[in-house]
């Protein structure tokens, strides 16, 4: 397929300016980790979806911003400096006119008492790994039950929305005031989270360190949520995840929780994001998987990146893809994420077939960290990148993909128009 390439016109909202040793630390409002589109909207608008809240590994805000009282935290695995942790998770409506986008509304989410989720981490279950958080000043921050880290959105046909969000990883169904209706968890972990209910596998809690459920899609019918890890699962241990070539996409049935079918989606091999690869060594624990967007007919286009390239692909759900019921079972010997892509292939594991429709790679202009992704019609994606509140200067920036054939389409060759 042959494409045009457009930036659209946005500006970033200030939240916030805090002045540092190093100079002013100017954090802005984040709002697309994740994107979707409602049925009971007008043709132009769109929801996003922001995550946790502004957070910078402790060596990066001891460069950036001169906190040397920070450099002691830069040992600790997995830990972020949260200089605004009020700042909690929110949806946002925009509006597409033209080539413009309009920020018309922000959305915090908040517990049907009221209470506004904050973007802490939930107090850790047995079988989770767990990640530190810290003030400016480098004082810890307690966790929170009411904790959320939001990074994918999907709306039901009721208008209602769907989100998932790492740290559980749980699920939580959202109305368009932003009360969470519900909030499922993985089974066993339910003490550890406020008003959640225990629908998940438990076999989710195995997700690595900040990789839980990254992007989720819903079928046309409402009745299939469709989730991916963002990442293997570090199941039954962190080497598992570090060596995995896989991740798992579930379908899960939207009612009860129920795990209804699973799939397995092949990673690329890191150095085959050229962008990445150029900017210095990648590893396979590197590539990620953002964003889902249903198609149709249990067709899915997947979002697959590093941080500065990014590559989306098509793939079919067929039923004959669907792996055994076995894998599901946390007790299940070898795992997954244990397997090699020879060792799948030889137990009869399926592997989903991969058709690319867009590598940024072959986009110089198009910007990285890309989370976002919606169809606007059959030869049109709307992209967005997390500009992570701007902690490093980084803006949100919106592109129009438009293709001379129908994304649905078999593809035939891939560059500009």
């Amino acid at each position: 397929m042959k494409y045009d390439i457009k930036q659209c016109i946005w500006s970033d909202t200030v939240l916030a300016q805090i002045r540092l040793p190093a100079g002013v630390m100017s954090l802005t409002q984040s709002l697309t980790s994740g994107l979707c589109r409602s049925r009971q909207d007008p043709e132009g608008d769109f929801w996003g979806v922001g995550d946790r809240g502004p957070n910078i590994k402790p060596k990066d805000a001891v460069h950036r911003y001169g906190l040397a009282q920070l450099r002691p935290l830069a040992g600790i695995d997995g830990a972020k400096i949260m200089p605004l942790p009020e700042a909690g998770p929110a949806m946002g409506r925009f509006r597409l006119t033209g080539d413009e986008i309009v920020l018309e509304e922000i959305v915090p989410l908040h517990a049907a008492a009221g209470r506004r989720l904050t973007g802490l981490p939930t107090p850790a279950s047995p079988h989770a790994e767990f990640e530190p958080v810290f003030t400016l000043a480098g004082e810890p921050l307690a966790p929170d039950p009411n904790g959320a880290d939001s990074e994918g959105i999907a709306a039901m046909p009721d208008g209602t929305f769907w989100i998932a969000e790492e740290y559980g990883p749980s699920l939580l169904r959202v109305d368009r005031s932003g009360t969470v209706l519900a909030r499922w968890v993985p089974a066993g972990s339910e003490a550890h989270s406020a008003g959640v209910e225990p629908t998940l596998p438990a076999l989710a809690s195995a997700r690595k360190l900040n990789r839980g459920f990254e992007a989720i899609a819903v079928s046309d019918d409402g009745a299939s949520l469709f989730v991916a890890f963002q990442s293997p699962l570090a199941h039954p241990d962190r080497q598992a995840h570090e060596h995995g070539s896989h991740i798992r996409i579930w379908r899960l049935d939207s009612a009860t929780g129920a795990l209804v079918a699973e799939y397995v989606y092949p990673l690329d091999d890191p150095d085959s994001f050229r962008r990445d690869a150029a900017a210095g060594k990648v590893r396979r624990d590197d590539v990620k998987v953002s964003e889902l967007v249903m198609l149709g007919d249990d067709t899915l286009l997947v979002l697959e990146r590093i941080t500065h390239s990014t590559k989306i692909y098509r793939v079919t759900l067929a039923p004959e893809c669907a792996i055994r019921r076995s894998y599901s079972d946390p007790a299940t010997r070898p795992t997954l994420e244990q397997m090699s892509r020879k060792d799948l292939i030889e137990a009869g594991v399926p592997l989903l077939d991969k058709t690319l429709i867009l590598s940024t790679d072959d986009c110089p202009e198009i910007c990285g960290d890309l989370e976002g992704m919606i169809l606007l019609s059959p030869r049109a994606l709307l992209l967005a990148n997390d500009s992570d509140f701007g902690i490093e200067g980084a803006a949100t920036q919106f592109w129009r993909i438009c293709f001379d054939e129908d994304i649905f389409a078999p593809v035939r060759a891939s560059g500009r128009a």
